[in-house]
């Protein structure tokens, strides 16, 4: 049997609904109802997940601009007027920071949803049945509504799913917050090992500080926390380890090392550790995960006395990675530019734990300090 020719790379695709990975209709209630339950929930959880609001316009005599405008402002606020149309793989890269999506469902379908109950919008429910194939929860306008007709039709179990009163603004927030964290990525780890050490002489992963090669050790410290841990190689570098992620991205190293592994899988968040920091320890990893805010594009670790973060041991959430590509579409490959300019969680610790070794007499050193 011939085998079918395939035209493109085959990838794994970002688990998407029609504008991101957690997104949720409001459907079934006025518009202006929905957008003041939206504004009400995002207040309650802005500080730990960054939200946004997809409606339509109803301006009936709207026309696009003829040329975009950008009125910024200091403090972040920031208006624009653009000829845009919807496009949903365009909209999924406007929305990959959100953690929270929140979508007016009388406009536009979501992959989850949350059906307000209104007597006067009974029929408009009906004829938007189709688009309710994963609904969370209800929220009624009045006392006593229950879950309609057609929806109990369309699946017997929906009399199961909670139902909220409209003024129960906490509850609603409460589930919508179980639901966006339940959404946060699952978290891998990534041992840098693909480097050519040109400054050692010699390659710094196989290097021992406790008696394993120093990528065994790192290894150990991340997987000592329950995470599948892959090593980071070259496309020729040949390890007995079938947890491997190779350089897709050739020549970029860390940079194309923490890209690659996205494109392994951009559903999951890395934790990135390089082989040439012998003094981060089991605390270190611990304080770092424990520190984890997945609201940021990263989490990253920074010297008490340093001006900048340490990009090598660094939580890399999802959201970043279409940040990435942006930088490297304009020529940068510098990771430590992409967190100095970003949204990051910082944690700030000793300098002396986050200490490079990168030469055969800091290696010496080193190895004496920790022998002591």
């Amino acid at each position: 049997m011939q085998k079918k020719h395939r035209k493109h790379a085959k990838l794994t695709l970002k688990n998407n609904g029609e504008f991101g990975p957690n997104e949720l209709s409001f459907v079934g209630v006025k518009c202006s109802v929905i957008s003041g339950m939206v504004a009400e929930i995002s207040k309650r959880l802005a500080d730990k997940y960054k939200t946004v609001y997809v409606d339509a316009s109803h301006g009936k005599d709207n026309t696009a601009p003829v040329f975009d405008t950008y009125t910024f402002h200091a403090s972040g606020d920031t208006h624009i007027a653009t000829n845009l149309e919807m496009n949903k793989f365009n909209d999924r890269i406007h929305f990959a920071p959100y953690d929270l999506i929140c979508v007016n469902g009388n406009h536009f379908p979501a992959s989850k949803q949350i059906v307000f109950l209104d007597a006067e919008k009974e029929n408009s429910i009906a004829k938007r049945i189709d688009q309710l194939g994963d609904i969370q929860f209800f929220i009624r306008v009045s006392a006593e509504l229950e879950p309609f007709d057609c929806l109990i039709e369309k699946d017997a179990n929906i009399r199961e799913l909670p139902i909220y009163d409209i003024t129960d603004v906490a509850a609603i927030a409460n589930h919508i917050e179980k639901i966006t964290h339940a959404s946060v990525a699952g978290l891998d780890g990534l041992v840098l090992v693909g480097g050519k050490s040109t400054r050692m002489g010699t390659d710094k992963a196989q290097l021992e500080y406790y008696g394993v090669p120093q990528s065994d050790y790192a290894v150990q410290l991340i997987e000592a926390e329950g995470l599948q841990t892959y090593l980071s190689v070259r496309n020729n570098q040949n390890l007995d380890n079938p947890n491997t992620i190779s350089d897709a991205f050739v020549g970029l190293g860390p940079f194309g090392a923490i890209c690659s592994a996205f494109m392994k899988n951009p559903n999951r968040a890395y934790l990135v550790l390089a082989t040439d920091l012998p003094y981060v320890n089991k605390e270190l990893i611990q304080l770092l995960l424990s520190k984890r805010n997945p609201k940021k594009i990263a989490t990253a670790i920074k010297g008490k006395e340093a001006k900048f973060m340490e990009p090598l041991i660094t939580i890399w959430e999802p959201k970043s990675y279409p940040i990435l590509l942006n930088y490297l579409s304009q020529g940068y490959s510098c990771p430590r530019k992409i967190l100095i300019n970003s949204d990051v969680e910082i944690v700030e610790v000793e300098d002396s734990l986050i200490r490079n070794v990168n030469t055969p007499d800091e290696f010496t050193q080193v190895k004496k300090e920790i022998g002591s």
